[in-house]
């Protein structure tokens, strides 16, 4: 009881990176609240789940292996946890803030009661002070995210209601193994005690799925592009800069707006999460919610005209003038000096 559990989203029986940055994310906030780390696995033919998320620390994990649950369907995944959490009663949930996420987590947290904060981009343990009601609150989980158009940051917390839930955007954590020795324990359930045959009303008939033709999260460099390139013609120096560098191409959401870009390219509160060893922002004034995306860089370089622009503070290389007249130079330069 008390434990802090994590909802893992499961394709083919693979764990979706999001729910493997989340155990990297829970164990260390488990260990904080010296708790046990625990996850759940809906779906059929999950026998090599376990090998995969015991690495990240995970103590115990939930399994709920039907056919009739795989591929995901709202309602019998929805049941699963409600009866799950009513029953262990965790002091945490976490998922991520995909489209199941987006789905499952609202359903579980209004059958309980319990709350629920959104594409969170952090998550901290800290406690809180109720000044007019003189209560004083230890070992909470302080549930960050960006808010009025990521023009604030906003510390939600959930003093009273349990589980204190989150859904979390997929590359904002970082994802290391824990131990690959670690061992836990399995529990497995018999899904037709948590599912009525009313929850699956809603039958998959056929899926079609494709992979995307653009990798921005796995870049290790990425070129990104915002409204200051000024047009798409322009944005055809991006691509030729990051085919000389082998990088990819990517795009703040004004220059996606545009037209500038496609939107699997947005870098941003909006689009993707991204941590490339190198950044190089061209256009790009620096707001928030494209911030949120890219801080993590391990070297970011700005090129912008305007030497106030918001980008150049976390930069950590400035470069003022136009796109016209500097990415030709760095395109020329790299050609005559990359092997």
């Amino acid at each position: 009881m008390n434990n802090l559990y994590v909802y893992c989203e499961i394709e083919d029986g693979v764990v979706a990176d999001v729910s493997l940055e989340l155990l990297t994310k829970g164990r260390s906030l488990a260990t904080a609240l010296n708790c046990g780390l625990e996850a759940i696995a809906i779906g059929h033919k999950l026998d090599n789940v376990g090998g995969q998320v015991f690495p990240y620390g995970v103590d115990t994990l939930h399994l709920f292996d039907d056919a009739r649950l795989s591929p995901y369907t709202s309602l019998p995944h929805a049941a699963i946890l409600t009866k799950l959490f009513g029953r262990e009663k965790p002091q945490i949930a976490l998922m991520g803030a995909t489209s199941i996420g987006r789905d499952l987590g609202p359903r579980v947290s209004s059958a309980l009661g319990s709350g629920l904060t959104a594409d969170c981009t952090s998550l901290e343990i800290g406690g809180h002070e109720e000044k007019k009601e003189n209560k004083v609150y230890t070992n909470l989980l302080y549930q960050i995210r960006p808010a009025f158009g990521g023009n604030i940051v906003a510390t939600i917390i959930n003093p009273d209601c349990r589980p204190q839930m989150a859904t979390v955007r997929e590359g904002v954590m970082k994802r290391e193994i824990h131990d690959p020795s670690y061992k836990g324990e399995i529990k497995r359930y018999d899904a037709s005690l948590y599912v009525s045959d009313a929850d699956f009303t809603v039958n998959v008939i056929s899926r079609r799925m494709e992979k995307s033709k653009v990798n921005i999260k796995g870049a290790s460099i990425i070129v990104a592009g915002g409204y200051g390139v000024g047009s798409k013609e322009n944005f055809r120096l991006l691509y030729e800069l990051a085919a000389v560098i082998g990088g990819e191409v990517g795009a703040s959401r004004a220059a996606v707006d545009a037209g500038f870009a496609e939107h699997e390219r947005q870098i941003g509160q909006t689009g993707v999460t991204v941590r490339p060893k190198l950044y190089i922002a061209c256009g790009i004034s620096g707001q928030i919610q494209h911030i949120a995306g890219m801080q993590e860089s391990s070297i970011i370089i700005s090129v912008n005209n305007d030497p106030n622009a918001p980008i150049h503070a976390i930069a950590d290389y400035n470069i003022v003038g136009s796109v016209e007249d500097v990415l030709p130079k760095m395109i020329k330069y790299y050609k005559k000096n990359t092997k």
